[in-house]
């Protein structure tokens, strides 16, 4: 984990964050700057910085995500209707944390 990481503090309870699921290998909680009615990000609790860091050996994580995704647009009642899943890749692509990230967006007709 970096020590500086927003992310990684979070992961370790060093905030008020709350978290809507926990595994072993990620959390979920809500964006405190939503763009849509439900926006959660889920977050793998090992520091990856980026899309781009990934590595044939994070596929599990990958999956993981957004297996994790799928399931808690379940549990938040917005799968029916649809949603987003979204990552954001480097500054030039909206990524403002740099520890691998996805949004789940919904309950906003687009």
């Amino acid at each position: 984990m970096e020590k500086d990481c927003l992310f990684c503090n979070i992961v370790k309870g060093n905030t008020d964050t709350e978290f809507l699921l926990e595994t072993e290998d990620v959390v979920v909680f809500k964006d405190i700057h939503p763009h849509a009615p439900v926006h959660l990000l889920i977050v793998p609790k090992r520091h990856i910085r980026s899309v781009n860091d990934l590595t044939d050996e994070d596929r599990a994580i990958v999956a993981e995500l957004l297996m994790t995704g799928k399931e808690m647009a379940r549990r938040q009642h917005v799968a029916e209707d649809g949603y987003k899943l979204l990552f954001n890749v480097e500054y030039g692509g909206g990524q403002r944390v740099f520890h691998l990230h996805m949004h789940l967006m919904g309950g906003k007709k687009w």
